[in-house]
C-alpha cells in the first residue's frame, strides 16, 4: 500500500491549509493510498479527520517555542524533542511521499527535520502557501517593499510582524540557517509547489533556485460556491436594490485593504453600498457610513449568497499569494476587481474582472462602476464557466495525486 504523510500545524477545516491537507488526504485514499496527516497537537488539540492523524508536540512545547520566538527571533528552531519524536513516527509509518504545507507554527524544528529528510531517501513535496520558506523572518514582504530575501536579509523591517520578535533581529542568521537546511535536500527528491506563478517567479530568485518547481493553484468547492438566490441576504442586511461592493477576509488589516475600503466609502453614490465580511467586533463598530460590516463566519452557504448578491467583489490586498476569495466570488458569478499584487491577478481574465495598481482608489472605483454599468448579467455565466474550468478542487487535488505517482519508483516487469 502506498503511504502519504502530510505536515501542517493546523488541521481544522476552518483554516485553508488544514482543509486543503484533509481533502488531499481524502483524494489520495480514493486513489488507493494510505493517508497520514501530522499537525500541532499543542495548537489544535485532537481533531476529527478521515486520514490517520499524527499529533506533534503538546501545549508546553508550543508555548516554549512561542516564547523563544518572541525573545530571540529563532522561530522554527525550538521543539527539538517534539521533532525527534515525530521523526521516530515517520520511520514507523514508512511513507512513500512526504508532503509539507507549513512547518512554521511553533511546533517543529526545521534543522532537525531536514537533517533527517535529506538523508531519508523519501521524496519531499513542499506546497508554498506564503514566503516564510525563503526569508529570514517574514511570511510576506511586498507591502513592506522589501527585497532583502534575495541577498540574505538582516535589519528586518517587519521584525514585529508574525512570527513576532520583541527583542532581537536574527533575520540574517535565520536566512543562512534556512538556506543550509532546505538546500541540503537532494535536487531529485525535493519538489517545490508554489500556488501561484508569481511566487514561482520570486522563488526562482531565492536560494532555492535550481530546484524543480511546479505550480498547482488552489481550488475551491464549486458546488458550494455557486450562483444562488440572494434576496434573503439583501433583506437581512438592509441592502435593498443598491449596487453591492463586497469585500471578504478571514482577518482584516491594512495589508488586506481595510483602509482602502474606508477611502472608497467616501466616494460612494447613493445607490452603492460596501459590505465587508470577516470583521472583528471592534472593527465593525468603527466603520464609517456606507459600509455594512459582518463579523467572521464559518457559514459558507451564507457567504455564497453574499457573493451572489454582490455586483462586484473588490480585493484591495497589498500582499497575497493566490487568494481563494477571488475564486469563490467568480464561482458565484461575480466579477472581481483586485490590486496588481502577488498572485491575486492570476485567477482573473478580462471577462471576469479588472486589475488595478495597488493603492489606486480612483482606478478601483472606475473599474467598479464600469462593471456596474454593464450589469451583473454580463458576467454571471462567463464567470461561472471559468470557475468550473479552472477552480474545481477535485481537479487541483488530482494534480497532486499525479505528482505523487510520478515520484514513485517504476516497477519492473518480471
Amino acid at each position: 500500500m502506498k503511504r502519504l504523510l502530510q505536515i501542517n500545524p493546523v488541521l481544522r477545516r476552518s483554516t485553508s491549509t488544514g482543509r486543503i491537507m484533509q481533502e488531499i488526504g481524502d483524494q489520495a485514499m480514493a486513489h488507493g493510498w494510505e493517508s497520514y496527516v501530522a499537525y500541532s497537537k499543542g495548537r489544535d488539540g485532537i481533531m476529527p479527520c478521515t486520514s490517520r492523524i499524527v499529533p506533534v508536540g503538546n501545549g508546553i512545547s508550543v508555548a516554549w517555542h512561542g516564547a523563544v520566538t518572541r525573545l530571540t527571533d529563532r522561530h522554527g528552531l525550538v521543539s527539538a524533542g517534539a521533532t525527534r519524536e515525530f521523526i521516530r513516527k515517520i520511520e514507523e509509518i514508512g511513507p512513500d511521499i512526504i508532503h509539507i504545507h507549513n512547518i512554521h507554527g511553533y511546533f517543529l524544528n526545521y534543522k532537525e527535520l531536514f537533517s533527517y529528510l535529506s538523508q531519508s531517501g523519501i521524496p519531499v513535496i513542499w506546497t508554498v502557501h506564503d514566503c516564510w520558506l525563503y526569508t529570514g523572518h517574514c511570511y510576506y514582504y511586498t507591502a513592506a517593499g522589501c527585497g532583502k530575501w534575495r541577498t540574505g536579509c538582516g535589519h528586518c523591517p517587519q521584525i514585529g510582524e508574525f512570527p513576532r520578535s520583541f527583542l532581537l533581529d536574527r533575520s540574517r542568521r535565520n536566512w543562512q540557517d534556512k538556506k543550509a537546511a532546505f538546500t541540503s535536500m537532494p535536487r531529485d527528491r525535493f519538489i517545490i509547489v508554489p500556488v501561484s506563478e508569481w511566487m514561482k517567479g520570486e522563488m526562482e530568485e531565492s536560494f532555492l533556485k535550481g530546484y524543480r518547481m511546479k505550480v498547482i493553484h488552489n481550488g475551491i468547492d464549486t458546488s458550494v460556491f455557486a450562483p444562488c438566490d440572494s434576496a434573503q441576504v439583501r433583506q437581512m442586511y438592509g441592502l435593498g436594490d443598491r449596487h453591492v461592493i463586497l469585500g471578504v477576509a478571514s482577518i482584516w488589516s491594512r495589508e488586506k485593504g481595510l483602509q482602502d475600503f474606508i477611502e472608497m466609502s467616501r466616494r460612494l453614490k447613493k445607490n452603492e453600498v460596501i459590505v465587508l465580511v470577516g470583521l472583528s467586533k471592534a472593527q465593525k463598530a468603527g466603520l464609517p457610513k456606507g459600509i455594512v460590516g459582518i463579523t467572521r463566519t464559518d457559514n459558507v452557504q451564507g457567504l455564497a449568497a453574499l457573493y451572489s448578491a454582490a455586483d462586484v467583489f473588490v480585493n484591495p490586498t497589498w500582499q497575497d499569494n493566490y487568494p481563494t476569495v477571488n475564486l469563490e466570488a467568480i464561482s458565484c458569478g461575480t466579477p472581481v476587481v483586485t490590486y496588481r499584487t502577488g498572485g491575486s491577478p492570476e485567477s482573473l481574465t478580462p471577462e471576469t474582472g479588472v486589475v488595478v495598481d495597488a493603492g489606486d482608489i480612483e482606478g478601483t472605483m472606475e473599474a467598479v462602476r464600469m462593471i456596474e454599468s454593464r450589469g451583473k448579467d454580463a458576467y454571471r455565466d462567463v464567470c461561472r464557466r471559468w470557475a468550473l474550468g479552472h477552480f474545481r478542487k477535485e481537479d487541483r487535488y488530482r494534480d497532486y495525486i499525479d505528482l505523487y505517482e510520478s515520484l514513485l519508483p517504476v516497477k519492473q516487469d518480471r
